[in-house]
């Protein structure tokens, strides 16, 4: 059986994806069973779509890949901390699971005092540094 950082790892993949796309690089992957469903990572300024953060194109892969809206049984790893948008999605899709590497104390929905499905679990601080370290530098480099 994998590890969560196994799977933050591969999130962190889709994340240097992104970074070579010059989007803002989090990246995400969904797991069912052992199994990599999805995987996204920013596509904001590609599709020049606000919507389309790396948790929202998982999400739509997801649910195609298992041909049903809701995710239980399903574990989502991401970098960032989901925003609000994400939140209220993930929460819609019924996930099992989240697993954060970094928290996003700015955007973020925890401090916002918002709630995944009452079901779903939700875990932070997996390779938080390094997934921290990698947004960090971005928006450092661009000012």
């Amino acid at each position: 059986m994998f590890t969560d950082e196994y799977y933050m790892k591969m999130a962190l993949q889709e994340a240097e994806i992104a970074l070579e796309k010059e989007e803002v690089p989090i990246g995400c992957i969904i797991v069912s069973n052992n199994r990599i469903i999805a995987k996204a990572h920013n596509l904001t300024e590609t599709l020049n779509d606000v919507t389309a953060h790396a948790e929202m194109q998982a999400i739509t892969s997801a649910a195609n890949y298992l041909g049903g809206k809701y995710l239980q049984k399903c574990t989502l790893y991401v970098t960032l901390e989901p925003c609000v948008m994400c939140c209220g999605a993930l929460n819609w899709s019924q996930i099992s699971k989240v697993v954060i590497g970094a928290r996003d104390e700015q955007r973020g929905f925890i401090n916002k005092n918002l709630q995944l499905h009452p079901k779903t679990e939700i875990m932070t601080g997996i390779m938080e540094n390094e997934c921290s370290v990698i947004v960090k530098e971005f928006f450092k480099n661009r000012r």
